[in-house]
């Protein structure tokens, strides 16, 4: 079979290159990036307390974000709910205070809305102008009705002002003047222009050419179902075109006269029109600066959401379970037909290394672009010939012993009563990986080897490179699998769902920063496999071969600075502080443009800077160093500081290599031989899923054992325990025999 290569012209090609360089579900950074002006909608129900009285805590709140949009250059135009209710309640109040006896003991009569709105907007307003003030911020009050909107001069002479106000830093604050307004329930009808402040900040976006509307909320944006519900999900990005049909709306807010079908009725129609609208909680105290730094909060509605989910996109479940069923089916293949098809992906990724290379380069060229670290796009890049690197090892899988239903154990129970211990999957894998594209590949194929399902999230900072990965890899995948065997997660906005899936996912795999790994361990009870730091160390004893020593130090630290099997920490022999293999060997690291740092001793004893941690991975051309009085001082603060990663020893007393390598409690332990050397390919393995310092099933690189699990299969003749009567156990070990 001839490796298909996709064109650049076909249409597969650009599903795929629409997908990658599109704005991703749930990104509000990629749509939310040139906002200078925005219109900021605070509801009733985030203004007002259960009892109607004003919530100074989250309006100070509020008013704080403002301040600091306003001081960062912002154009921020605010819409406020909240008078109706806060006049009620003070109205309420003084009718209480100004009653007789005999007026308590007669029913209340209902107050009149139109004299709260009026009693409260004074009061509103007072407040703003109180904070804003506080904060050394100039706020203006402009009370609206539908009805100045029909006049056209009014809309201009509107827009003239509130640019000017702009201009000045001045804040303008918007309300529907209810005191006047002359329309009547049902509010809205054909004939209105905006029916409440949602619909007017709708309206006043537009107005004013907003580039962002955000409608604050009591929660955290639209959910599936009520908010109060565990089974209810937040929707990130709005598609009416799914969404619609989908979610039941609840009563209006609970004191003004719009809610959450209000929200959405005025974000749809702002969207529609060209402005990005986000529905987020006014109860945080940073959403607003959140959303802006490009985070993702709320639910976004945008004109070309349709364009990047799909509407009948399946949900995380049925992601999972569809690729379990493919999982079953690839291993109902036989073991020639699973090697043929890792054979067919490597052959699939050499025939489309341009495609790859180019939307590969895009990725850079973005991170690049977006400030992102050194080390990242280090690690983000392909480089050249790394596609066939990866083809290669896929190749040493194929070619490897057939890892499914090898038989570990045979045992004769009783006469005619044979029981096998054999491998088998583990069933879906759940991997979430930072940066790297790379791992993709890797993981994929080892999925693919050991007949597993595979769910796979990946960074943003990759989109590009792993949509196209993804696309070569399942277009090699035949039919009668599936190629839905592997899932391309779109968004980590759907890693809560997918983490909450025990049922459907057997392992979760994290591949990236110390916060991701450990955010994953604290939010499911999936068992995860992984590692948090790769502090790696090497320690020079006092017997070491200097040029020995210089040669592992300087390319367990230079020749891939990024990775987890890095050099870190340099510990070193107290002895040896004075001696010229510590000149030479620091001296050679500060030509490959390594900047040192030390810990307590080494610090004063060679004018070093002092490391801010001595558990520091520093993922870059830096590292720490440190003096030990002997090898047991170097195993002591490698297990105090370390991070049971990979950890070497160059020495020339065996003793004491020895010593070293059986008391050193790390996933791999090396005697005269770079840290570097930890790694899935370099060990034979064929690729790596990732490297485990947890201790369970697998530790070090994890490769096609560390994916497969046993089960007991037992073959019999009708035997029948019967209270072991009838049973004699003979327990006898046989030969192994290959089933295949």
């Amino acid at each position: 079979m001839t490796a298909q290569k996709l064109d650049p012209h076909s249409p597969i090609f650009h599903s795929v290159r629409n997908q990658a360089l599109s704005p991703m579900d749930t990104d509000p950074a990629a749509c939310i990036k040139n906002v200078k002006r925005l219109v900021v909608k605070v509801g009733t129900a985030v203004v007002t307390r259960h009892d109607g009285r004003l919530a100074v805590g989250r309006l100070g709140a509020l008013c704080e974000q403002l301040k600091e949009l306003n001081s960062q250059g912002y154009e921020v135009v605010l819409v406020t709910s909240g008078a109706v209710g806060l006049g009620r309640q003070r109205l309420r109040y003084r009718k209480l205070v100004n009653s007789s006896l005999a007026d308590l003991q007669n029913p209340q009569v209902e107050l009149d809305g139109k004299a709260c709105a009026a009693v409260g907007q004074n009061s509103l307003m007072a407040l703003y102008d109180t904070l804003f003030s506080q904060l050394d911020v100039t706020s203006s009050q402009h009370l609206v009705t539908d009805s100045d909107f029909r006049n056209d001069s009014f809309r201009e002479q509107l827009s003239e002002t509130v640019k000017s106000l702009l201009a000045l830093k001045v804040i303008p604050v918007f309300n529907e003047n209810d005191a006047v307004s002359t329309r009547r329930t049902p509010y809205e009808d054909s004939s209105g222009i905006f029916w409440d402040n949602d619909s007017l900040a709708g309206l006043l976006a537009m107005e004013v050419k907003a580039d962002l509307l955000v409608l604050l909320s009591d929660v955290e944006g639209l959910y599936s179902g009520p908010p109060s519900d565990p089974n209810s999900k937040l929707i990130h990005t709005y598609i009416k075109e799914k969404h619609q049909a989908e979610i039941t709306f609840g009563d209006k807010s609970r004191l003004g006269r719009g809610g959450m079908t209000a929200k959405v009725d005025a974000a749809v129609c702002a969207a529609s029109s060209g402005i990005p609208v986000v529905i987020t909680s006014g109860y945080a105290t940073d959403n607003i600066i959140k959303l802006l730094q490009g985070k993702p909060v709320g639910t976004l509605f945008h004109k070309d959401a349709h364009l990047w989910t799909s509407v009948n996109e399946v949900d995380a479940r049925e992601m999972a379970v569809a690729a379990r069923e493919c999982s079953r089916r690839l291993q109902a293949m036989s073991s020639e037909d699973r090697r043929k098809l890792l054979l067919d992906v490597a052959d699939a990724l050499e025939a489309n290394e341009s495609l790859i290379m180019a939307e590969n380069e895009a990725d850079v060229a973005a991170a690049k672009a977006d400030g992102y670290e050194k080390a990242l796009i280090s690690r983000l890049a392909l480089k050249p010939g790394k596609i066939a690197g990866l083809a290669k090892s896929i190749r040493v899988l194929a070619d490897m012993e057939e890892p499914i239903s090898r038989i570990a154990k045979r045992t004769e129970l009783a006469d005619g009563l044979i029981l096998e211990k054999t491998s088998c999957p583990l069933g879906v894998l759940l991997i979430v990986f930072e940066s790297r594209p790379d791992a993709l590949v890797q993981i994929a194929s080892l999925a693919i080897r050991t007949g597993n399902g595979l769910l796979l999230t990946g960074g943003k900072e990759a989109r590009r490179s792993n949509a196209i990965l993804h696309k070569i890899i399942t277009s090699a995948i035949p039919d009668c699998v599936g190629d839905k065997l592997i899932g391309l997660v779109a968004s980590r906005e759907d890693i809560p769902d997918l983490l909450k899936l025990d049922d459907v996912i057997d392992l979760v795999i994290p591949r990236g920063s110390n916060s991701l790994v450990s955010q994953i361990k604290n939010s499911t009870k999936i068992p995860v496999l992984g590692h948090a730091d790769g502090v790696c160390h090497v320690y020079i004893d006092k017997s070491a071969n200097p040029d020995m020593a210089k040669k592992i130090v300087r390319d367990a630290k230079v020749d891939y600075p990024a990775a987890c099997n890095t050099m870190e920490t340099l510990l070193v022999h107290q002895d040896l502080s004075n001696n010229d293999l510590l000149k030479e060997l620091l001296a050679e690291l500060r030509r490959e443009g390594v900047t040192l740092y030390g810990g307590p001793r080494a610090s004063s004893l060679l004018n070093l800077p002092r490391a801010q941690s001595l558990h520091r991975e520093y993922s870059s051309l830096a590292c720490t160093v440190e003096f030990v009085d002997d090898v047991g001082a170097a195993i002591d603060h490698i297990h105090q500081h370390g991070s049971s990663h990979t950890d070497c020893i160059v020495t020339e007393d065996h003793e004491v290599a020895e010593m070293f390598l059986h008391r050193v409690d790390s996933a791999a332990v090396f005697h005269n031989a770079s840290t570097r050397f930890c790694d899935g390919a370099r060990f034979g393995l064929g690729a790596e899923v990732g490297v485990c310092t947890s201790r369970v099933h697998a530790r070090g690189p994890v490769g096609v054992e560390g994916l497969l699990t046993t089960r007991w299969i037992l073959r019999g003749s009708g035997q029948v325990v019967d209270g072991d009567k009838g049973v004699t156990y003979s327990h006898k070990d046989l030969p192994l025999q290959t089933q295949i």
